[in-house]
């Protein structure tokens, strides 16, 4: 017998768990980590083992959004899931499952949620039908209203090991060198490192963000600039979701469907994987200033393709000071600061204290 979350990458704790409460389901979860960890993956396998059980052509049918009792709910256009969306879902969910048990409603991008829209899902998960389990999926428990987040059992996500990563690529047929630099780039984050697999540009996006240091100066026209090359450095490794959208695109057109919702979807898509590099990125530099603090007590080295020259040019002090500083330009891409902006200013930090 497969598992039930056979595919899945890392994440064995919440998989034992997730597994055990298939018999005895609880009637919300708030699946909660960082971006591009697993979460959605992990969800829909979860919703299959829910609706099928042991049923391998259900399980399918639910991972190829083909089965009527998966009820997946999405934001209204690019951004908010609003109140419609949420009034949807409330007058759905007293309807009796079609051919399972239950009935499973998956919120891929929960924290999208207005705060209408949760007061209007409050009561039903307050007073839930017997039949219903909600999925909802977040960054942080912090993204949704607290009223909703405490009516749910919530399930968290961490990061994967960079082995466990480089392990399941060299199994999927990628070789070890570039699972070795997949899993770099991608920060813990397979669905980032499986985003990433083949495209031979992760070592030149990895190299610009490790090149940042050499190219800070103090003038901020220089900074700007700076910034949007590392913004441009992404743009190369979302090629594959661009390849693969316009595919299903021409799916939906050929099968006369409504391609504003899909294309609404894409652009969520697009926008968290850029967010996801750009984070990873900022990883990257945070790890050659922490390269830099550890050399100089001749300790052993994260990238050790940096020249030790390089890292002996700045003290542990400051090194540490400005990994700090960059981890910090992580903290407001959380809240949507623009990359563009986030970065020239970080670069200007960092070019006038160099």
């Amino acid at each position: 017998m497969t598992s039930p979350f056979e595919g899945v990458i890392g994440h064995h704790h919440v998989l034992e768990l997730l597994t055990g409460e298939g018999s005895n389901p609880a009637h919300a979860y708030l699946f909660v980590g960082p971006g591009s960890v697993g979460k959605a993956a992990v969800a829909r396998r979860f919703a299959a083992l829910l609706l099928c059980g042991d049923d391998g052509g259900c399980r399918r049918r639910v991972l190829a959004d083909l089965h009527p009792d998966l009820i997946v709910v999405e934001p209204d256009g690019r951004t908010a899931l609003g109140v419609e969306r949420a009034r949807e879902t409330v007058a759905r969910a007293v309807l009796f499952p079609v051919e399972a048990n239950h009935k499973v409603f998956l919120f891929e991008e929960a924290g999208a949620m207005n705060d209408e829209a949760a007061n209007a899902l409050l009561k039903t998960l307050e007073e839930p039908t017997a039949s219903t389990i909600f999925i909802l999926i977040a960054e942080s428990e912090d993204d949704l209203p607290a009223t909703v987040a405490s009516r749910s059992r919530t399930v968290l996500f961490g990061r994967v090991s960079e082995e466990e990563i480089v392990e399941a690529l060299v199994a999927r047929g990628v070789s070890e060198d570039q699972a070795g630099r997949v899993a770099v780039a991608a920060g813990g984050r397979p669905g980032l490192a499986l985003l990433l697999a083949t495209r031979p540009e992760v070592a030149a996006f990895r190299s610009a963000w490790l090149s940042v240091p050499a190219r800070l100066t103090s003038h901020p026209g220089d900074a700007i600039r700076l910034a949007e090359a590392m913004v441009g450095a992404a743009e190369p490794l979302l090629e594959e979701l661009g390849e693969r959208q316009e595919r299903e695109l021409g799916v939906a057109e050929d099968e006369g469907r409504d391609v504003r919702v899909i294309k609404d979807r894409h652009e969520r898509e697009r926008r968290r994987a850029a967010s996801a590099l750009h984070l990873s990125g900022l990883e990257i530099l945070a790890s050659w200033y922490r390269d830099a603090a550890v050399a100089s007590f001749g300790g052993p080295v994260r990238n050790r393709d940096v020249p030790g020259p390089e890292l002996a040019g700045i003290g542990a002090r400051d090194a540490v000071a400005r990994a700090r500083r960059v981890m910090l330009t992580a903290d407001s891409l959380d809240v949507n600061q623009r990359p563009e902006l986030a970065f020239s200013a970080l670069f200007a930090d960092l070019g006038a204290s160099a």
